[in-house]
């Protein structure tokens, strides 16, 4: 379905929600199912979510690459595959990779290591409160972070805040509950028959947005431009900072 503009009177809504040193271990760090059962989202990452990294590039730069010197964040990076794909392609740009997991972001050190990527690095962050300054990022990116974010108006806020000037947001969501669930389904049942320790802050059932809903989300800040599409079983947002 092709894109199409969103007038900025729609109303904001509050639902569906390198190697550096580690956080201290904590319970909003620790207490995660992609800290005990990750290696399954990893998996399905790899092999059975949508790639869209072409889409990524051919909506950031219709008419060819990113400029040298270009810095990028990856928000929930998980085990790092656009950040590393992105790398790989535009040596010349800074991609960091921000997520919770400890786990996850070893599995994107390891892959940068073994591609031999220099232009990327990973940091444990939250992303409703993130580390940057303002106005630190020509691009900001986002796969899959809201199925099981509890305050996505707060990270939307801060795509906006850590973006300069002109810069853009490329955000992909999907748009069914069923197929966005399964990577939480299989860890929740693998930490049920290893009998690991409960508690863990995920939701058993993903959250996803109604196309409205989706639109509406992006109506908080005062962008100079937003386009939102569906492609099959995603949903897309590509918005520009004035």
């Amino acid at each position: 379905m092709p894109p199409h503009a969103i007038t900025a009177s729609q109303k904001r809504i509050e639902t569906p929600s390198s190697a550096v040193p580690s956080k201290p271990r904590t319970k909003e760090y620790d207490d995660s199912l992609f800290e005990h059962a990750g290696w399954i989202y990893a998996f399905c990452r790899e092999h059975l979510f949508r790639d869209d990294t072409k889409r990524m590039i051919t909506a950031l730069w219709p008419n060819g690459g990113p400029a040298p010197g270009t810095r990028l964040v990856e928000l929930g990076c998980g085990p790092g595959f656009y950040a590393c794909e992105l790398a790989e392609r535009f040596k010349d740009i800074l991609i960091t990779g921000v997520d919770r997991s400890e786990r996850q972001l070893k599995r994107a050190r390891e892959r940068a290591h073994v591609r031999g990527l220099t232009n990327c690095c990973f940091k444990r962050v939250n992303a409703l409160r993130l580390s940057e300054e303002d106005t630190s990022f020509h691009i900001v990116i986002a796969s899959r972070l809201f199925t099981i974010l509890p305050e996505p108006n707060r990270a939307i806020d801060e795509m906006y805040r850590v973006l300069k000037p002109g810069g853009r947001c490329f955000v992909a969501e999907p748009r069914f509950a069923f197929w966005a669930s399964i990577p939480l389904f299989a860890m929740w049942l693998l930490a049920r028959v290893t009998h690991s320790r409960n508690g863990y802050r995920e939701p058993q059932h993903a959250a996803v947005f109604s196309t409205s809903a989706f639109e509406t989300l992006f109506a908080g800040q005062p962008w100079k431009r937003r386009t939102i599409w569906k492609d099959g079983r995603y949903q897309y947002a590509l918005c520009e900072k004035p």
